[in-house]
């Protein structure tokens, strides 16, 4: 037995053609799922920063009756626009004025937008 030759035709190179396909078949998919979790995080990142930078807007409206500057708002927050919109309250909120702070941004091609809002009491309007 020792001395016969087993013709395979081919089956190595065959089985060795198809597992580097599915090999490539699972880096591809990998690399494809690696881009969508990078987009996630990205949009996740903007979608933070945006926040931060609404709740600071309205804080310094708060604390100092004054927005940040659009200087400063640029140097803390490249690629983000805010704007600030006051109205009176109504209803139960009468007397005290509406704070609505949207801040915007864009993550790849996806555009983000936050909205904060706080009633506050403007000293010496009562």
């Amino acid at each position: 037995m020792s001395g016969k030759n087993k013709d395979y035709g081919g089956f190595l190179l065959t089985e060795l053609t198809v597992a580097l396909a599915l090999l490539g078949i699972l880096l591809t998919c990998l690399a494809l799922s690696l881009n969508g979790f990078r987009r996630f995080n990205n949009y996740q990142l903007v979608r933070q920063r945006c926040v931060a930078a609404a709740q600071a807007e309205l804080d310094s409206i708060i604390v100092t009756g004054n927005r940040i500057s659009q200087e400063n708002f640029g140097q803390l927050w490249p690629k983000l626009s805010v704007l600030v919109e006051k109205s009176d309250g109504t209803g139960q909120w009468k007397g005290l004025k509406l704070i609505k702070v949207k801040t915007k941004g864009k993550s790849f091609n996806k555009d983000v937008e936050i909205e904060l809002s706080r009633y506050i009491l403007v000293e010496g309007e009562n």
